[in-house]
């Protein structure tokens, strides 16, 4: 295969640098809905931030990524970039990286050991910074790559699923540099999270099966940001949607916002489709699964596939693909259970992921993240850092000013009346 010496020059393992045409429109596509991150990208090309400093990202390779990838490259950034799911990259995307001069290890559908291995590719580039979506790239340092801590100054992290580990790294005593959870800024959470996973889960589900959600009964695992997004879009597609909860004000406010709650061996007995959102193990398991009902279809918007225990499924059901991302199993009783996407993140493993106009803004905070921890790394301790008020306000002001929305302000006598405590009833 002929390819350019551009090309030939960036390190890389993606699967056909001749699908580098179409990842550039896609990207050139997306990057319309992502006027925030552009003008980060416009302000890191003049100031260079990042000038000189190695940055190793695992995050899922999608339009939406290689836009965070040119702004850390616009601001001085060197840069590998590795997927953070077998599922999620997207080869054309990979390839026009490349094409652009940034290293990528990434195909669809790799198998554990090549994920492994590109994770391995992506810290021989011996990072100062990292960038995570679901700590792989903290968690192999730590474990693994000792040798590497010398150099690393801090990090960033994308998702819930990678900031619980991270924050349990902090209370043993082994995270070993500070990271800014950029999952718990509202710029990200309260959007990506809910509006984002919700359209993007409802996507997966529907282009994986071609199935009518009206009328069906949707079982959403976990209420909490992604799980009130999907629930919310669920049921404005017609389904009857039920909750199942731990956590009883969550299990409360699901209520109170008109969903049925129940336990999950409960909801087991009369869904037509599961979907876990909640990042715990075994989310559903062997008692879930003997008390489906036949052509139940289960999918997984969490991070990891831990979520669906597979492993008893391909112990102790029949397996057959019926149709690209559906695997069915059928058990002993006959009952037959269709898992999606391998039971990996379902949005990403058979659609593209959130909408490019949620990306802004979660990007614009790991960009702004990365500039945060590379202007204050001599203050920081090895701890998990939320993204600073004032970068999560920047970023909402930027995304309202794109989108024409104007605001108030305080007038004098407002400020002077917040400031007194004098003026009562």
């Amino acid at each position: 295969m002929a390819v350019a010496k551009k090309q030939m020059k960036t390190p890389h393992h993606v699967k056909d640098l001749n699908l580098a045409p179409k990842g550039h429109g896609r990207i050139e596509w997306a990057g319309r809905s992502m006027p925030v991150l552009a003008e980060i990208r416009e302000r890191f090309s003049k100031e260079k931030p990042l000038k000189g400093l190695r940055i190793s990202a695992c995050l899922h390779v999608t339009t939406e990524t290689a836009h965070l990838m040119q702004t850390l490259h616009a601001g001085g950034g060197e840069l590998v970039l590795c997927a953070s799911n077998p599922l999620s990259t997207q080869d054309d995307v990979a390839a026009a990286l490349v094409d652009s001069g940034i290293s990528v290890y990434a195909i669809k559908g790799e198998d554990r050991e090549t994920y492994f291995k590109h994770i391995k590719a992506a810290l021989d580039h011996a990072p100062n910074l990292t960038m995570d979506d679901g700590c792989d790239l903290v968690s192999s340092i730590v474990s693994d790559r000792r040798e590497l801590l010398k150099n690393v100054i801090g990090g960033t992290e994308e998702t819930t699923t990678g900031v619980q580990r991270l924050r349990a790294m902090e209370q043993t005593g082994d995270l070993a540099f500070p990271v800014i959870s950029v999952n718990d800024a509202l710029t990200k959470h309260m959007f990506d999270n809910r509006y984002g996973t919700g359209q993007s889960t409802i996507d997966g589900i529907v282009r994986a099966t071609n199935r009518l959600l009206a009328g069906s009964v949707f079982v959403v695992l976990g209420y909490g940001w992604c799980g009130r997004g999907l629930a919310m879009r669920a049921n404005g597609m017609g389904a009857d949607v039920v909750i199942t909860e731990i956590d009883p004000l969550k299990a409360l406010e699901a209520t109170m916002d008109g969903y049925r709650v129940m336990p999950s061996l409960e909801a087991a007995k009369i869904g037509d489709f599961f979907c876990t959102v909640t990042g715990n193990t075994s989310v559903l398991a062997m008692e879930h699964f003997e008390k489906m009902k036949d052509g139940a279809i289960v999918a997984n918007s969490g991070h990891f596939n831990v979520e669906v225990d597979i492993g008893w499924l391909e112990k102790n059901a029949k397996k057959r693909t019926v149709r690209e991302f559906v695997d069915e199993y059928t058990l002993k009783s006959g009952a037959r259970i269709a898992v999606l996407g391998e039971g990996r993140l379902i949005n990403l493993a058979s659609a593209e992921g959130h909408p490019s106009s949620v990306m802004d803004m979660s990007f614009a905070n790991q960009a702004l993240s990365a500039e945060f921890v590379v202007k204050n790394s001599k203050k920081l301790e090895k701890k998990v850092y939320p993204v600073p008020e004032d970068i999560d306000k920047e970023i909402a002001r930027l995304k309202l000013k794109a989108m024409g929305v104007k605001i108030d302000k305080l007038t004098p006598t407002q400020e002077k009346y917040l400031a007194s405590w004098h003026e009562g009833t």
